[in-house]
């Protein structure tokens, strides 16, 4: 039987906008999303996932994380589930798949571990079946099942609109060292997250009479953007941004003292929230100083439920570990 493995990488937000209309309101979508503008970074935290065929036309999924499902909820599942749908001749002829997932990334930490799971189970299919299909058409089938998907398939540094699944590359980051710090216990609901925040600033978000498609467009010249393509941490990190963080924080104050806490630390050179959260992360210009960060963070807090990571930030998405 043939089997690829592959390499699933996290992400985190570099920037994350929501978009408000020309009246103060968010707009949001005919799909009942919100329009966002968002820079995304691929980073180098990942999951490994193997992916083998099977002679039965079934679907299979295995995990050592004992939090993360195994049923037809996974979207690892849903992801081949959704080739099989797609593609019943190579089905036919190839059979079904058995897909082992090797956690690495924290679970329900806002840095895309499913949506990463999920894309490496596309192409990963792709490749199991010979279907030849391009990044792109990856990348469009993925954002049928959710969001971050055709992200964690294309990977790098990009700008991302819409609901989060419109990509515009960006020079990719290369080594910058991050300090990712979450609880375990702790999850925040992405869809609490939006909905407190429309309840709250959706009618005192700042009025903008410009339309959709221009306002996208105008994130290309934010100042983190010009840090970019600049390749510069220190100005990125002095123009992170996450309007979630208005309601995450207050909500949940140990995400709060997380934050607090990198920034006390003279080797950070920013910290903010991924997503909608619960992860928080640092930046620093070397390993060695994200090594000491690291150190201080669990010296203040020694709660075995923190879980604290050093990585880094990485040029690519999904990509092939072995195959036989």
């Amino acid at each position: 039987m043939r089997s690829y493995t592959l390499i699933a990488p996290a992400k985190i937000n570099l920037y994350l906008e929501i978009i408000s209309d020309a009246y103060g309101g968010l707009r949001q979508r005919p799909d009942g999303y919100h329009e966002l503008a968002m820079i995304l970074q691929s980073i180098e935290l990942a999951d490994k996932i193997h992916i083998k065929s099977l002679s039965a036309e079934t679907i299979r999924v295995n995990c050592n994380h004992p939090q993360v499902p195994t049923d037809q909820s996974n979207l690892a599942y849903r992801a081949a589930a959704l080739m099989a749908a797609q593609f019943p001749q190579a089905l036919a002829e190839y059979g079904g798949v058995e897909i082992t997932i090797n956690k690495h990334i924290p679970v329900a930490a806002g840095l895309a571990g499913g949506s990463t799971n999920a894309a490496a189970v596309l192409m990963g299919i792709d490749l199991l079946w010979n279907l030849g299909l391009t990044k792109s058409e990856l990348e469009e089938l993925g954002a049928t099942l959710g969001s971050d998907i055709p992200f964690c398939v294309a990977g790098g540094t990009v700008i991302a609109t819409g609901r989060g699944e419109q990509l515009s590359p960006l020079a990719s980051l290369d080594t910058i060292y991050i300090v990712l710090a979450k609880y375990r216990s702790l999850e925040v609901s992405t869809a609490w997250a939006y909905k407190t925040y429309r309840q709250e600033f959706g009618n005192s978000a700042l009025r903008d009479s410009e339309n959709l498609a221009a306002r996208a467009a105008a994130v290309h010249s934010e100042a983190i953007v010009k840090a970019i393509l600049n390749q510069n941490p220190g100005e990125i990190a002095a123009k992170l941004h996450n309007d979630l963080e208005r309601v995450v924080l207050p909500a949940y104050p140990q995400v709060l003292h997380l934050r607090e806490l990198f920034a006390s630390q003279p080797q950070v050179l920013g910290t903010m929230m991924s997503g909608s959260g619960p992860t928080v992360f640092a930046l620093v210009e070397s390993e060695e100083q994200a090594q000491a960060v690291k150190l201080q963070m669990r010296a203040a807090i020694p709660d075995e439920d923190l879980e604290l990571f050093v990585t880094r930030t990485i040029t690519q998405g999904i990509h092939l570990a072995s195959s036989v």
